[in-house]
């Protein structure tokens, strides 16, 4: 091996953001034999902040990737599966009825001259069916509660993406333990203090020892224990443009008779918007929203207020948001990635997904102990670029609003004020449809003119069209769809009886061993 090469890696830190880089990085550089020693610190003392426990569709690449057993996953984490998201009371009511309208994960690519959405808003189709309806198989799956899963459908695919409701705490866990069967040193341990010297860290002080490493990864959370260290005011915040700075978060039983559902809910409310997120083992649901507005007791007496005053409660956390990220993600010698590195709010459920490109991009960027500066400023201008790509994507959904019901929502709508680039964008939307090339050269590519225009469209945000078109070709394209719809629900299962299947699995293995 050559003398320059990364010998050692010692992340702090567990979590989600931990154990997913521990993960990746051990499967990259010993998934033969052993190169890389990877080590990972956490404390004990410390618990996971289990705020995003959605996802978005990727994140199944990135579990396939690491030769993980899908109904094992799912089992082990209390999961169900995520086919898209239902925003309601984002808008105004509209004759008395809530606004409402879904984000998929997949819109279809119908049409041989004019594309779908603009044959949808041409045939001003607006006026009987919301834009999700008319554009994705997804959102009839999800408005019947069917899954993207056929009963042969083979592990991490569907006929439609799709993502997850996972249990953060649980995944940490169940990734914890195959990491270290796959190699990973795990030391349960308090950090101390962190040695700096010329610029890099050299050495991490516990209470177990002290551990030096070639290069160190932080995921110790909000606090940035490691990249604090090595340079201070190193953090831009992003709460001009997205101020909700608090949460707060339950865990709830479910009634009787009530099964999870194959969608996240997000539901504005008076000063920001509450999350319901169905486990098989419980429904988590909380309240982002903004303390210049409300304190802890008010915005958790307003969550309850709205899951019902009939629910169990059986568990409640506060939580404090730094909405935001850091200027440089790597400084000398040590990266940050997960909360240490920055923090969208999870309306787009978009926390793991972070972690899953900083890790991605480390590994493509480690090429020697001795790092170039190019090579650090490379990776800091990509992960600046993905955090602001996201946050402008967020911004969407708060400034496209007609709601003027509180101060927060007034506000809300000049929040693109903040995001010039948007609001030049928005500008050219009221007068075209929103295209690829609109948003090509983009750094979150998970999030394209498709995602776009769920919300620009969901949120009755329609260019002004003048194109000759020929109305039997555009009806030509709903009757397809719609044909694909109704065979999308005859050939995928129930949410319920795909978890069912999963869980009976298990039953179908043990059923042998027990008879002996």
């Amino acid at each position: 091996m050559n003398q320059n090469a990364v010998r050692s890696i010692t992340i702090v830190g567990g979590g989600s953001s931990g154990w997913m880089t521990a993960l990746y990085l051990n499967r990259l550089y010993n998934h033969q034999q052993s190169h890389v020693a990877i080590r990972l610190i956490e404390s004990k003392d410390v618990g996971i902040l289990g705020v995003g426990e959605a996802t978005v569709h990727s994140i199944r690449f990135f579990f396939a990737a690491m030769g993980l057993d899908e109904s094992e996953l799912l089992r082990e984490t209390n999961a169900t599966l995520k086919t898209g998201i239902m925003f309601n009371n984002w808008m105004q009511p509209v004759d008395g009825q809530i606004h409402q309208y879904y984000h998929p994960f997949e819109h279809q690519a119908l049409g041989n001259i004019l594309d779908i959405s603009t044959s949808w808003l041409l045939r001003s189709r607006h006026l009987f069916e919301r834009y999700d309806q008319g554009v994705s198989l997804s959102a009839h799956l999800m408005q019947e509660n069917h899954c993207p899963k056929m009963p042969d459908s083979k592990p991490f695919e569907g006929i439609t993406p799709y993502g997850y409701h996972l249990d953060a705490s649980e995944m940490a866990r169940f990734l914890r333990r195959k990491a270290v069967q796959a190699g990973v040193e795990h030391v349960e341990a308090l950090v101390n203090e962190v040695k700096v010297e010329q610029g890099n860290v050299k050495a991490v002080v516990t209470d177990k020892g002290e551990f030096s490493s070639d290069l160190f990864i932080d995921c110790s959370g909000f606090k940035g224990l490691l990249i604090e260290a090595l340079k201070q005011d190193n953090w831009q915040s992003f709460t001009d443009e997205l101020p909700c700075d608090k949460a707060v978060a339950m865990q709830v039983a479910y009634k009787d008779g009530q099964t999870p559902r194959s969608y996240t809910t997000a539901t504005a409310l008076s000063n920001g918007w509450a999350w319901e997120i169905d486990l098989t083992s419980r429904r988590g649901s909380g309240y982002v929203y903004d303390s210049r507005y409300l304190d802890k007791a008010e915005a958790e007496h307003e969550l309850r207020e709205h899951l019902g005053s009939d629910v169990e409660v059986l568990k409640t956390l506060h939580l404090d948001m730094k909405v935001g990220c850091r200027k440089e993600f790597w400084v000398g010698n040590c990266i940050a990635i997960g909360l240490s590195g920055g923090f969208i709010e999870p309306l787009e459920s978009t926390g793991l997904h972070l972690i899953n490109i900083g890790a991605k991009l480390l590994s493509t960027h480690i090429s020697s102990t001795q790092t170039a500066q190019a090579t650090r400023d490379s990776y800091n201008r990509l992960m600046n670029g993905v955090y602001d790509d996201l946050k402008r994507f967020i911004v969407l959904h708060y400034c496209l609003t007609d709601r003027d019901d509180t101060e927060f929502w007034q506000n809300a709508q000049r929040s693109v004020d903040y995001c010039p680039l948007l609001k030049q964008q928005l500008q050219a939307w009221q007068h075209k449809t929103c295209e690829y090339m609109d948003l090509a050269g983009g750094y979150a590519t998970t999030f394209t003119d498709e995602n776009y225009r769920f919300i620009l469209y969901g949120m009755g945000h329609y260019p002004d069209l003048h194109i000759p078109y020929d109305e039997a070709s555009c009806d030509q394209i709903f009757q397809r769809l719609n044909f694909m719809s109704q065979r999308a629900l005859q050939v995928t299962m129930s949410h319920q009886d795909f978890l069912e299947s999963v869980q009976g699995a298990v039953q179908d293995i043990s059923t042998p061993e027990q008879a002996v």
